[in-house]
């Protein structure tokens, strides 16, 4: 399956270091799981005819992956064995410091780690740079995230 958005070592960089918003990395995941636009001026994702049934089943609506933690939970279920050390073998991703451990910071490491088993698992490259969204500053508080994003829980 294509999807609207390229990924790159720089993208999945700027997401470990907390430089685009908790939505736009759940987008990246939603497009790769087949979750669709609702064709009204809503901003949901729904399941699509290409959504697995591990994902549709439970999550007719895309869920908010870092914001919930039963969809990280699922999220990480759904990394196959062989690609659980992804992070650290193909971003050099040490894992964060005490300080850093956040809900949301291990659960977009959980992103990223689903998005490298996704694009190792099939037959997309991923080059070092690609188109990039808007890059903000660190959030000033990691626990809330960037304006936009959904309380976690």
């Amino acid at each position: 399956m294509n999807s609207n958005w390229p990924l790159s070592r720089e993208l999945l960089i700027a997401i470990l270091s907390d430089r685009v918003s908790d939505r736009f990395v759940c987008s990246l995941i939603w497009e790769r799981l087949g979750y669709e636009q609702s064709k009204d001026l809503e901003k949901t994702f729904y399941a699509g005819p290409h959504t697995p049934l591990y994902w549709s089943e439970r999550f007719l609506e895309a869920p908010e992956i870092i914001a919930k933690r039963q969809a990280s939970v699922h999220l990480t279920r759904s990394i196959p064995k062989e690609y659980k050390q992804s992070l650290k073998m193909h971003l050099n991703f040490e894992g964060y410091r005490i300080g850093e451990l956040f809900p949301r910071r291990t659960r977009r490491a959980t992103a990223v780690n689903w998005l490298l088993a996704w694009v190792l698992s099939g037959e997309e490259n991923l080059p070092d740079q690609g188109p990039l969204p808007l890059i903000s500053e660190t959030p000033v508080n990691p626990l809330k995230g960037h304006f936009g994003d959904p309380d976690i829980e």
